[in-house]
């Protein structure tokens, strides 16, 4: 007797199959029949610890960029730093000229000048008050009354002096720490305005990594955590710390976060980019076969064992380690799941849910 089997597909007719296909689908015909594959079996759901991570894109950038702007107005003179340039603290840059200056310059050696002969002139009157003491050609109260005038007098002479110094200062562009120069903003022979900046420094120091994560766990993310910075030339790894978390959603929905190296002599380059990978606290999770997990309708779903038999049960999946997949959410510790054949059993009835065309 001659056996004929017949292929049903959605929204198709009957058609007949070559002899050794149709022994095959005779087998899986029996098995959604049964319910169970022949080889299935079931695995109990453990749990087990879990270091989610979270991986972004980061690049090296300053933490501030430190503006040298001129204190008064004046003409710029002596500039021969150029961009790129690395520079020592305390090297001098520039200085500022001009007839503003010059007349700052001028005005306050004079008040020192002025305040120099006040000072002489009131600590040789004290000198004499004091030798005239002894032949009571003075008083106590007329030698009280010259130390007074000429401790004045030194206080005149000290702030003459000080505001001297400050004004060589501004006269002179010194760097505030060492780096790089990023930017010249002005020319020789330029004049500028108290408060425009002359050069741009970039701190040696200065450096961090800006790295901007998404998604759901942002808010875990806190300064102390600890990290790793994988360099994208290929470099060796380097541990990372978050030092500073921005607190306003970026483009996207993202939080921009920036990471301090952990290794005190690590030399950061500016604009060097990698991959930035966080480590978030421990958490603990079941975790099942992969091949335990059955997509259907933009579900996940596994198929639980009990003394009632078998029954499509609905989970959250995690991140996978290897074969093995953790669920979020779905399955309790003990929970015994069908791995082998888990698809095929969860759409054993599927075929009910289709007729034979006329």
């Amino acid at each position: 007797m001659k056996i004929h089997c017949f292929a049903l597909w959605r929204g198709a007719s009957l058609r007949p199959l070559a002899s050794g296909v149709c022994a095959i689908a005779l087998l899986a015909c029996a098995t959604f029949t049964s319910g169970q594959a022949p080889d299935a079996n079931a695995v109990t759901v453990k749990v087990q610890p879990f270091s989610p991570q979270l991986v972004a894109y980061g690049q090296v950038e300053p933490i501030q960029l430190v503006p040298l702007s001129a204190a008064e107005t004046g003409v710029v003179e002596g500039l021969r730093v150029v961009p790129g340039a690395y520079v020592r603290a305390g090297q001098s840059l520039a200085t500022l000229g001009g007839p503003t200056m010059q007349t700052l310059l001028l005005q306050s050696q004079a008040e020192v000048r002025s305040a120099r002969s006040a000072l002489d002139a009131a600590q040789k009157s004290l000198a004499i008050e004091r030798e005239q003491l002894p032949s009571h050609l003075t008083t106590r109260q007329a030698i009280q009354q010259a130390d007074s005038a000429a401790a004045q007098a030194q206080t005149v002479y000290d702030s003459a002096q000080s505001k001297l110094t400050s004004v060589r200062q501004m006269m002179t562009l010194t760097a505030p720490a060492s780096g790089i120069i990023i930017a010249i903003n002005s020319a020789n022979g330029q004049l500028v305005s108290a408060g425009q900046p002359v050069v741009t420094l970039q701190p040696a120091v200065g450096l961090w990594l800006r790295a901007d994560y998404y998604g759901s766990e942002l808010t875990s993310i806190h300064p102390g955590m600890s990290g790793t910075f994988m360099p994208s030339d290929g470099g060796a790894p380097i541990p990372v710390r978050v030092c500073s978390v921005s607190g306003s959603l970026a483009a996207g929905g993202g939080e921009s976060v920036f990471l301090c190296s952990v290794r005190n002599n690590s030399e950061w380059i500016n604009g060097e980019s990698g991959e930035v990978t966080i480590d978030l606290p421990k958490k603990i999770f079941a975790i099942v076969p992969s091949r335990a997990l059955v997509l259907s309708q933009g579900k996940w779903w596994v198929l639980v064992h009990d003394r009632k038999g078998e029954h499509a049960q609905q989970v959250e999946p995690g991140p996978a380690q290897g074969w093995n997949t953790f669920i979020k959410s779905g399955l309790a510790p003990g929970t015994q799941v069908i791995v082998n054949n888990a698809y095929l059993l969860f759409h054993a009835n599927i075929a009910e849910q289709f007729q034979i065309p006329d």
